[in-house]
């Protein structure tokens, strides 16, 4: 009978050996595939920069442009007096480059705020704000010249300064993104 037991403790023990081998070679394999799906996820820079950008506009005092980015590119959110938005709003479509309404280039009921990509459409050069005869952007690089709605007026850019998709979440807080 010393025997069968002897036999039934070797059956038991193959068993956990088994169990073990076989937990070992799972974990191994996990271990081994996991930097393979880890570089499959991206990276930390391109996650941060695709998230949507916040910007509380109480703290942007009229006459004042905020520069964010997003997604890695530069956005002007700008703060207009009612000057700037009565100046833009005057001007004749038939006299511009990329014809647009001030209107048209920001949401109804906010027209004091501006919200626009920060680079140049003839090369990606980042304009430099309240410069030129529009007090809007001058681009130093090449000479093009944007009015206080971003949209061209002089120079090499074939059109206005771009508008990222933005929203507003409160009347003191815009989401672009």
């Amino acid at each position: 009978m010393a025997a069968i037991e002897s036999h039934a403790d070797m059956t038991s023990r193959r068993d956990v050996l088994h169990l073990a081998t076989g937990s070992m070679a799972a974990l191994g394999s996990a271990l081994a595939l996991w930097p393979f799906v880890a570089s499959l996820a991206p990276d930390a820079s391109v996650v941060a920069s695709g998230q949507p950008v916040e910007i509380d506009l109480s703290q942007i005092p009229v006459g004042q442009v905020v520069k964010v980015f997003w997604r890695g590119r530069l956005v002007f959110v700008r703060h207009r007096s009612d000057r700037e938005i009565s100046d833009a709003r005057s001007v004749k479509l038939e006299d511009l480059i990329d014809p647009q309404a001030d209107e048209a280039r920001t949401k109804e009921g906010n027209a004091q705020w501006l919200v626009t990509f920060g680079n140049c459409t003839h090369l990606g050069c980042v304009p430099l704000g309240y410069q030129g005869p529009f007090n809007g952007w001058f681009c130093p690089c090449h000479g093009s010249v944007f009015d206080t709605s971003g949209r061209v007026r002089k120079g090499p850019a074939p059109t206005n300064l771009p508008i990222p998709p933005y929203a507003f979440l409160s009347p003191g807080q815009i989401r672009i993104g």
